[in-house]
């Protein structure tokens, strides 16, 4: 997802951007057009476009990834789906990860309540998958110069969400990295494993699943996704 941030400052919100969020009201008060995603991140409204072929194609492994292990095992335990939203009420922030996985019975269970989005308790793990304009939102934050600003790294860590998948596209340092273990106190994960692009993701119990990503790539300066981006 590409990212424009929006001013809360500079805009007339008739109440905060977390509330308009949860209620649904928030992407027609900035204008979002059809198929963005409109999330509030760090205290900021971010407007994201619709992923591009490459960044959509690393979702559909992962969820073919998924598939092929319920095919071969009927007692396999979790469920994934996209582009769905995850209320971070401690937080009073909204995001929309572009790929969740919870536990079948947990899903099922929500869909009976009819409920908005999920809540950190019922997702087990959430992967994100950056583009050129969005990765500092994805990322663990760099210390210094202003951009010590909490991230959805920080944010899933402080829900104690139990586990995020980051895939970085950045041609400067692409690859997969698993973090686990969040610290609610401190808003940060305590481990981490990584793969470079082209090796085999091994996530470990309680998933057991792994992810090829032989046809992982950096995103390319220059090209379309960098192009309607910038």
């Amino acid at each position: 997802m590409s990212v424009t941030p929006v001013d809360i400052e500079q805009m007339q919100l008739p109440d905060t951007a977390y509330n308009m969020w949860v209620r649904g009201e928030l992407d027609d008060f900035v204008h979002a057009p059809e198929g963005h995603r409109v999330e509030v991140i760090g205290g900021r409204i971010v407007v994201s476009p619709a992923p591009l072929l490459q960044h959509g194609g690393i979702v559909q492994d992962i969820v073919r990834a998924v598939f092929k292990m319920e095919a071969a095992d009927s007692d396999f335990p979790w469920e994934c789906i996209q582009a769905n939203g995850v209320d971070l009420f401690g937080a009073r922030e909204g995001y929309i990860p572009d790929l969740i996985l919870l536990d079948k019975q947990v899903y099922a269970t929500a869909r009976r309540s009819s409920v908005r989005y999920l809540v950190p308790d019922q997702v087990e793990l959430v992967i994100e998958v950056t583009s050129p304009s969005n990765a500092s939102e994805d990322r663990r934050p760099k210390r210094g110069h202003g951009r010590d600003r909490a991230t959805k790294w920080n944010g899933y860590a402080r829900a104690e969400v139990p586990y995020y998948l980051l895939i970085d596209r950045d041609p400067k340092s692409p690859g997969t990295t698993l973090y686990s273990i969040p610290d609610q106190g401190t808003g940060a994960y305590l481990h981490k494993e990584t793969w470079e692009f082209g090796e085999t993701v091994h996530l470990p119990e309680p998933f057991g699943l792994d992810i090829e990503t032989g046809a992982w790539t950096s995103w390319q300066t220059g090209s379309p996704e960098t192009g309607l981006e910038e």
